[in-house]
């Protein structure tokens, strides 16, 4: 099975050594792992994460780093990262330690089952605050209720998805709202979710890069876009994209 690791990065200094560390000892001591890739965007960091993913590279070099000059949000970085692979399976995650790649086992196992071609984390127990858990949980429900679907972890960012459906993605959020997102396309494009139960634990160091209540305000307002959006595909209004139907 050949796997790219895909994941932001934004002033994560604290956390990108021990997290692309982790990944790689990972990916290099599991049997079941053929060819790998890490892919990590610096989404202009003004910390050293820059600096610290450069001197990773030459440890590693399945290391591909991608640079912003300028911060341009999560859902930016998050594209840059997923264009950039190669790999026939994509993993996707965050930088910040949250979510252990170990967690990777049982999805390989249901890959190989051909179980489907998108596969998501969802979090048995989220090591967020009260108040991110209640934002989270509130947004998936009317995600759920807007497309349809019953997911447990709508919003989590731990997926595993067959490459070229991956890359075919047209994402267009530039900010945290993009793993919402991503489970919304391919659900537009007829795939099931086939959901996994993965651990997730408290941030490594460093703070969030976003604020709660601006982010409590974009996230209902692109949730609310996403859903209008399925119901103009479902009435025939929009069509899928040229070239996603490739992958359908």
């Amino acid at each position: 099975m050949e796997i790219s690791v895909a994941a932001p990065a934004y002033n994560e200094a604290d956390n990108i050594a021990a997290a692309v560390t982790e990944w790689r000892d990972y990916l290099e001591r599991n049997p079941a792992i053929g060819a790998w890739e890490i892919v990590v965007c610096d989404d202009g960091s003004a910390d050293a994460t820059g600096k610290i993913l450069r001197g990773l590279r030459e440890e590693c070099p399945q290391l591909v780093v991608v640079t912003f000059e300028r911060n341009r949000g999560a859902g930016a970085a998050i594209a840059a990262a997923i264009a950039r692979t190669r790999m026939d399976w994509v993993v996707l995650l965050d930088s910040d330690g949250q979510f252990p790649i170990a967690n990777l086992d049982r999805f390989i196992e249901r890959v190989r089952a051909g179980a489907g071609l998108a596969f998501s984390g969802a979090r048995v127990r989220k090591a967020d605050s009260l108040p991110y858990r209640w934002g989270s949980a509130a947004s998936g429900a009317v995600s759920n209720l807007l497309h349809r679907t019953r997911y447990r972890d709508f919003n989590s960012i731990f997926k595993v998805v067959y490459g070229p459906l991956f890359r075919a993605l047209p994402l267009e959020s530039s900010g945290m709202n993009c793993s919402t997102e991503i489970t919304a396309r391919v659900a537009e494009l007829g795939h099931a979710w086939v959901e996994l139960p993965i651990e997730h634990r408290e941030r490594g160091g460093g703070s969030r890069g976003w604020r709660f209540w601006r982010g409590a305000r974009d996230r209902a307002l692109f949730v609310g876009y996403l859903g209008l959006r399925h119901w103009l595909l479902r009435r025939g209004v929009l069509r899928v994209r040229a070239g996603q139907e490739e992958v359908l």
